[in-house]
């Protein structure tokens, strides 16, 4: 006989399926997912707008209003998914299992959403530092995260391609300060005024690697001439080194996905090389693309 589960249990669990469960595919997971996208999308609107009506008392009302509103749901949801993370085994015991939740990164996105409003509202920010704090209402555009699936498929390229990232940049960092300290000391007697310090060259060098090349500072010593044209070729093609890195995560990315493979225990789908949600045993998919139980 089976032992019947309290009521908050099952809610707990729909709830959980309803916000965190990206395979979740029923309507109204649909309609959630839609509808706290576009109340994303309209705050950054309603950030941008808000500078073009200052000095509209009208129109500040409005945008005060609408920033409670949505900061009221954004701490609904962040609520019940504190509520309902225990559901995940990762997560299961009731207070280490929620401190744990709290601390990974994308809680740490919803919490910085909302928390400007209430430092704002409750004074514990000056009034000096509150304009500052309300930029970081950007931090907003990244919660589309969970609910895009172009989003979490450009986080899994960046996690898997992060070690490619990492030596294209130092390689570029490395290439950068040797440049721009050479520029100074080519320049720094030609044009004290343009090269004042070895730091001040960094902004040439960074014009110059990126081939903006904005023409607010040039050299014009005959070495600083040749070194700034050997950085211009030297930087299209380190600067070319992470968009193909990114290039190569996506064709993978995308390899995987087209590679998916039928669960054989529901009929569900997988992909390929990639570990599945931490205890789930019947839907683990090891490296080399068969299924195991």
């Amino acid at each position: 006989m089976e032992t019947e589960q309290p009521e908050s249990t099952t809610l707990r669990r729909r709830i959980h399926a309803l916000l965190e469960d990206p395979r979740n595919t029923t309507r109204e997971a649909l309609w959630v997912r839609r509808v706290l996208s576009l109340l994303i999308l309209a705050n950054i609107v309603a950030l941008f707008a808000e500078t073009h009506y200052r000095g509209d008392a009208v129109a500040r009302a409005a945008f005060v209003a609408f920033e409670r509103v949505s900061v009221a749901v954004f701490t609904l949801e962040h609520v019940l998914r504190l509520w309902a993370c225990v559901e995940q085994p990762a997560f299961a015991a009731p207070i280490l299992g929620r401190l744990r939740y709290v601390r990974s990164p994308i809680v740490l996105i919803d919490l910085a959403a909302i928390l400007p409003f209430y430092l704002g509202a409750f004074g514990l920010v000056d009034a000096r530092f509150l304009r500052s704090f309300r930029l970081f209402r950007l931090v907003r555009i990244l919660k589309l995260g969970r609910y895009s699936e172009s989003m979490r498929t450009l986080g899994r390229v960046l996690y898997d391609r992060r070690a490619d990232l990492a030596s294209a940049g130092f390689v570029i960092f490395v290439l950068l300060i040797t440049a721009s300290a050479l520029m100074y000391y080519a320049e720094r007697h030609a044009q004290p005024d343009r090269f004042p310090t070895m730091s001040s060259a960094l902004w040439w060098g960074i014009a110059t690697m990126s081939t903006i090349g904005y023409g607010d500072v040039v050299p014009v010593t005959l070495f600083g001439k040749v070194l700034g044209g050997v950085l211009s070729l030297l930087g299209i093609g380190l600067f070319g080194l992470p968009a193909g890195i990114l290039a190569s995560g996506f064709a993978d990315e995308m390899r995987r996905k087209r590679g998916a493979q039928s669960c054989p225990h529901c009929g569900g789908t997988g992909v390929l090389a990639r570990e599945p949600p931490e205890g789930d045993p019947l839907h683990s998919i090891p490296t080399d693309g068969t299924f195991r139980s």
